[in-house]
């Protein structure tokens, strides 16, 4: 039976598409890192109070990076290229969404509307991670190779949708709301176009690799499209909703570390 956990059973047990699977995960979390790092370097005065959260935020993503990374050594595979059809941050920053890369290789502070346009583009992409992440959760929680990894990753990204609603609710309060709702729906509508492209190209990569027969393929683009076809009419609307969080300050501590998958 076709079903999301045995197709990333199938994934998982098979050494090329484990390696290309950890591969994307670990490249689009280091440049969340990185991208987090800048911005925390480039906070405008008034937001400075906010600094440390962003800082742990690419903390935790270069985390997460590295955990995917110590995953593949434990099976002895070296990371692959990400091939550029499945680089969805490259693909978002090429949309327009989140801050350009050139403004975060500078050295010119950001203002507080960049502050803002950085938090709508990660209150999207943090629903995104928290639902893929609690979907991997619920499958493999228990799972002796990865189960501690997918447990960490997945109450971090919970953290930092928390850390997301919290701080937007904050700035709407402070006369930002018009501006808020409008870059979150931007960003929703484009988010849901760039992951409906990654997940084909992923899952054309991964059929590849596996071998998978073409009336597999196709009913899995079929469900790819059928996701798009529920976000597109209404299902988009879950990424721009604002609400308090029950983890209030979800990043005001120290990141956890690694280690154990060093």
């Amino acid at each position: 039976m076709l079903s999301a956990r045995s197709v990333f059973q199938e994934i998982l047990d098979d050494d090329e598409s484990f390696r290309l699977f950890c591969s994307i995960a670990a490249s689009g979390e280091s440049q969340g890192g990185w991208e987090n790092a800048r911005i925390a370097a480039l906070v405008p005065a008034g937001e400075r109070a906010m600094t440390g959260k962003i800082t742990r935020h690419g903390a935790d993503e270069d985390k997460h990076g590295r955990i995917f990374r110590a995953l593949l050594r434990k099976r002895g595979l070296d990371p692959v290229d990400v091939p550029p059809e499945t680089d969805y941050t490259m693909l978002l920053e090429r949309r327009g969404i989140g801050l350009a890369h050139e403004k975060l290789r500078g050295d010119q502070p950001l203002t507080e509307r960049d502050i803002v346009a950085y938090l709508a583009h990660s209150r999207v992409t943090e629903q995104r991670a928290a639902e893929q992440m609690r979907l991997l959760r619920r499958y493999f929680a228990d799972d002796p190779d990865i189960g501690r990894a997918v447990r960490m990753i997945s109450d971090d990204e919970d953290n930092h949708l928390a850390y997301c609603h919290e701080e937007l609710l904050r700035l709407a309060g402070a006369g930002y709301g018009r501006m808020i709702q409008a870059l979150l729906r931007e960003s929703a509508r484009a988010e849901i176009r760039v992951y409906r492209r990654v997940s084909l190209a992923v899952t054309d990569h991964m059929g590849r690799l596996l071998g998978w027969p073409r009336a597999k393929g196709a009913l899995l683009a079929a469900g790819i499209h059928g996701v798009y076809g529920y976000e597109a009419a209404g299902g988009w609307r879950r990424m721009v909703s604002l609400r308090m969080p029950e983890r209030r300050n979800a990043l005001g501590g120290p990141a956890t570390t690694a280690a154990e998958f060093a």
